[in-house]
Parts: structure tokens; C-alpha cells; sequence
């Protein structure tokens, strides 16, 4: 067993994540009895069996990493964020969205599923996404590259032009005039938005998706996924231009796309249409 400050092992992450969402989410699809949270957006028994199995499993394997859950209170959230930045030679933090797609996982809809990742001297070091209905384990490790379902992931190398490409566009956390004129005259022959964040991500590292652009999207949300497009050769950045990732809590935009040529032409777009700067 591994020993405290030990670095987690990518293989028994992912596998341990995808063995709990098996146990825990698999069998409640059939009866999510989603309800509301005082925040507006939905929490069901498997966000919470799903959360507690994965705080404890990990805490036995790697006792010495906190962990930062998405139902966890925000006071609790903040204090455990705050202490991951004031030891950047800690063990780390890992950060935790035990269901990620709760809304489609409520409406029956099949893309839902955990997302898990691990931050350590301020850089996102492991992550993996577990499509559940799918079976895929999307997983990356820092520097050492992406996997689905242990197979290594890459972007694909010919994607096709901008006027023919597929995005995933989430339209409601967009500026108004910025999603109209998505609406109106988009760059991309068609969109769609699957209700994921996580496996938003993790799609266009897949190709499944050329194109990505969200509004505002909590750590738990992209920690993980932002990991394994990176390492799978995608590129991805803030609305203004930022990195994604930057160790707070706080909502980023997230912009994003598999190739590098279609990366600096959806950019040029949404410079000219209000919104990356140019």
C-alpha cells in the first residue's frame, strides 16, 4: 500500500473511480429522486454515496491528500483549497465532482459520470473521467500523456476545416451578444451541448468535438478533463486568454479545440465577435 506523499498511481486511480461509479451511480439510474439544492441545481443519492465511497477509498490508499468534493460545503471547500496554496510541497489536494451531469443523470439522459483529479504544487499532476454509460476511462497524467481506457489518446491529426467542424457550446453562460451571434452566424457547420462538463472535455480530446466554448465552469468541473485534452494534444484557454486552470475556486470560461490551426482560428473568431481579446 502506498505510503503518505506517495504520488497516486494513474492505473489505480482510474480504476478505483470507475469501480465506484459501477457500484455507486450505475444501479440508482433507474431511480435518480434528484432534488434541489439551495444553489438551484440538482443533488441526487448517488452524487452523495458516490462522493463518500471515493473520499474514503482514497483516504485508505493515500491517507496524507485531502480531498475537495462538489457537495461539500463551501466554507469546507474554501478552507481546503486555501491550505492546498499555502503548501505548494504538500501531498496535494484531490478535487472531486462525484457526478458530474446530475441533470441528465436525473432526466435519464445516458452522458453523466465522475470526475476526478489531483493538484499538487499548483498544477493539475492526474485526472480521470469515467463515462459511465460508456464504460471509457478518460485518464492523463502530467507530462506523461492521455488514455482511454489505458489506450494511449490523442487528438486527431486531420481535422477538418473550421466551416465543417462540430462545436460544443453551452450558450447560457455566454454574453448575450456573443451568443447571438453564435446563433446567427456561427464559424462551425453544427453544435451541440451534451450537459457534461467533464466529459465535454474529454470528447474533444477524442475528436468527438472540434470545437468547445463554456461560460463558467467550477474546478471540479474542468480540473481533470482540462488535464487530459492537454495531454492529449489539445489546446484550451479562458475567454480572455488566461489559462484555464489557476488554482481557486473561482468559475472559469474555457475555450478550446483539438488542433492547433482550428485553435487560432475559433480564437480570431470569437476576438472579432467579443470574445478572446486580440
Amino acid at each position: 500500500m502506498p505510503t503518505p506523499h506517495t504520488v497516486p498511481d494513474l492505473a489505480i486511480v482510474g480504476a478505483l473511480l470507475r469501480n465506484a461509479a459501477r457500484t455507486e451511480i450505475l444501479p440508482r439510474a433507474q431511480s435518480p429522486d434528484p432534488r434541489l439544492k439551495a444553489d438551484g441545481t440538482w443533488i441526487t443519492d448517488a452524487d452523495l454515496a458516490m462522493q463518500a465511497r471515493v473520499q474514503r477509498e482514497l483516504a485508505v490508499l493515500w491517507p496524507a491528500i485531502p480531498l475537495l468534493g462538489e457537495e461539500m460545503t463551501a466554507e469546507t471547500q474554501q478552507r481546503l483549497m486555501a491550505d492546498e496554496a499555502a503548501r505548494p510541497e504538500g501531498p496535494g489536494l484531490w478535487v472531486l465532482d462525484p457526478l458530474d451531469g446530475t441533470s441528465n443523470f436525473s432526466a435519464g439522459l445516458p452522458v453523466f459520470g465522475p470526475s476526478l483529479a489531483w493538484i499538487q504544487g499548483g498544477q493539475v499532476r492526474l485526472g480521470v473521467v469515467v463515462d459511465v454509460m460508456r464504460d471509457e476511462v478518460f485518464s492523463a497524467a502530467l507530462g506523461v500523456g492521455a488514455y482511454l481506457n489505458g489506450q494511449p489518446l490523442r487528438v486527431p491529426a486531420a481535422p477538418p476545416p473550421l466551416p465543417k467542424t462540430i462545436a460544443c457550446i453551452d450558450f447560457k453562460r455566454l454574453s448575450a451578444p456573443l451568443a447571438t451571434q453564435l446563433a446567427m452566424r456561427p464559424p462551425y457547420s453544427s453544435q451541440r451541448s451534451i450537459g457534461s462538463v467533464a466529459l465535454d472535455w474529454c470528447w474533444v480530446a477524442a475528436g468527438r468535438f472540434h470545437l468547445y466554448l463554456h461560460g463558467s465552469q467550477g474546478l471540479w468541473d474542468y480540473a481533470a478533463g482540462s488535464l487530459i485534452l492537454s495531454e492529449a494534444g489539445g489546446h484550451g484557454q479562458t475567454l480572455v486568454g488566461e489559462a484555464v486552470f489557476n488554482n481557486t475556486l473561482e468559475k472559469r470560461s474555457a475555450v478550446c479545440a483539438g488542433d492547433a490551426g482550428l485553435f487560432a482560428q475559433w480564437t480570431q473568431w470569437l476576438a472579432v465577435n467579443g470574445g478572446v481579446p486580440r
